[in-house]
């Protein structure tokens, strides 16, 4: 049966509630899972999130002792550089999400080698190709900590199998050894597991699943039997009903 205890890759909470996040922090179960938090532009206008850089700090001070990536949202280069360096000076906890590609398609390795190369650790997102993967490790600074966040879920919703894509991804980032894996865009919790097996180090997790983690090892028998239970109640809450008078057939 798997183990949620057996992983060695680490979850990350992605969402933008404050609230979500301090009930993790309070949930005895799967608060030592969490060793890190993402979010990004549309998860947090999602959650309602009014003031950018007013949300950034709370939860930077809800979360001071773990990593957690904040994204820039300018459209061109130099824009998205001052953004950059500043979201890097909220915290020392802080990765940088920088998009692998400006909104015309262009490739961001100038801006990314520039703010690793200052020390800053990025986190860069929206990857799904594995020429994107190898663009970016070169452009990263081999003593500087990142995060190279794949969307194995995307990947995935296109019919394409990502497992073989993400542990080819491991392998073409074991040239920069301070940089982390993150399978993102997960569409189930069997995901963690193909992330833990692919080799990944990090796998985000929205709230959605954290809620299905003590489903795991579960009794498939009992899960079964709890199912018709529902189903059964559910029906009879709802007050249908059937009208079962066998019918007369029609003489001829």
């Amino acid at each position: 049966m798997p183990s949620i205890d057996d992983l060695r890759v680490k979850l990350f909470a992605d969402g933008a509630d404050i609230a979500s996040i301090l009930a993790l922090g309070r949930n005895s179960r799967v608060a030592p899972l969490i060793k890190g938090f993402t979010t990004n532009p549309t998860l947090m206008r999602k959650a309602g999130v009014l003031d950018y850089e007013a949300f950034a700090r709370s939860l930077l001070r809800v979360v001071p002792d773990r990593p957690v990536s904040f994204e820039v949202f300018a459209g061109d280069e130099d824009a998205m550089e001052a953004q950059a360096r500043v979201i890097a000076s909220w915290s020392p906890n802080v990765n940088v999400k920088i998009p692998v590609t400006d909104q015309d398609g262009i490739f961001m390795g100038p801006l990314i080698q520039r703010l690793s190369g200052d020390g800053i650790a990025v986190n860069v997102t929206a990857i799904l190709t594995l020429d994107q993967v190898q663009r970016v490790a070169f452009a990263l600074h081999p003593a500087t900590p990142a995060i190279v966040s794949v969307f194995a879920g995307r990947i995935a919703d296109t019919g394409v199998d990502p497992v073989p894509i993400m542990r080819q991804a491991r392998r073409i980032l074991a040239v920069r050894p301070r940089a982390e894996l993150l399978w993102a865009s997960p569409r189930e919790v069997f995901n963690i597991f193909q992330a833990d097996a692919a080799g990944c180090h990090i796998i985000t997790v929205p709230p959605e699943f954290l809620s299905k983690l003590s489903l795991i090892g579960k009794d498939l028998a009992d899960y079964s039997l709890e199912t018709v239970n529902m189903f059964h109640r559910d029906a009879h809450a709802a007050a249908y009903h059937i009208n079962t008078v066998t019918l007369i057939p029609s003489g001829d």
